[in-house]
């Protein structure tokens, strides 16, 4: 078996400020199959856990790399996640006040988790390349979910759609390796991912049959190989 050709991933306190229009609520969402784990603040680059694979796809991921689970600790209350997401959304509301950014922020527990979406136009540059500013923004808002309530929060943050977005996009990146991997019978080697967008890929993967993925390196150089099933 030859060496892995390389696929290019595609495709990128605070007082509350009057302006920003929001709205509160509890509805199934894109994001409820991502999933955190904490153990103190989270992190955007934490790994993912998949020990419940098909057993026609093999996913082998080790330790290190645990995405996030889909709910909050048990005890938590529909009622403290909504604290949760109004916390995360007080504080991007000032932010975006002190950056003169115009954005809705949609408040809401989704899959027994807070989620804050902002909605507008101009927004990229709290997204960043691949990303990576939206990741950080979130980390950010998690810690100030933390000083207030002094619990650990799996929030999670987008702007713009470019999570689902970014879904979409990583789901033909893996399929066309899978592609690859079926034609030339060779492994194929992702570029490095986030932990949110390795967590994509290998959805796609455990959906298929003849290959299998496995997560190798370390932050920030973690990647996906795809390979066909021995």
């Amino acid at each position: 078996m030859g060496e892995p050709e390389d696929v290019p991933a595609g495709i990128g306190d605070l007082p509350p400020a009057p302006g920003n229009q929001r709205t509160v609520q509890v509805r199934p969402s894109e994001y409820g199959d991502e999933t955190v784990t904490d153990t103190s603040l989270p992190s955007a680059e934490q790994s993912l856990d998949e020990e419940n694979a098909p057993t026609t796809v093999v996913v082998q991921d080790d330790d290190s790399d645990v995405e996030e689970t889909a709910t909050e600790p048990a005890g938590k209350t529909d009622s403290d996640l909504f604290r949760q997401s109004e916390i995360a959304a007080d504080y991007i509301e000032g932010l975006l006040d002190i950056l003169d950014y115009d954005g809705d922020i949609d408040e809401l527990v989704s899959a027994g988790r807070p989620v804050v979406e902002v909605v507008g136009g101009g927004l990229q540059a709290l997204v960043g390349q691949r990303g990576a500013t939206l990741e950080a923004l979130q980390e950010l808002t998690r810690l100030a979910v933390f000083r207030q309530t002094g619990t650990p929060s799996r929030l999670l943050l987008d702007v713009g759609g470019y999570r689902a977005n970014r879904r979409k996009e990583l789901a033909a990146v893996a399929k066309n390796a899978v592609e690859k991997v079926k034609e030339y019978g060779e492994p194929v080697r992702l570029e490095p991912m986030s932990a949110f967008e390795r967590k994509c890929v290998h959805d796609v993967i455990n959906a298929l049959t003849g290959v299998e993925s496995e997560s190798e390196g370390v932050e920030p150089n973690r990647r996906i190989i795809v390979r066909p099933v021995d």
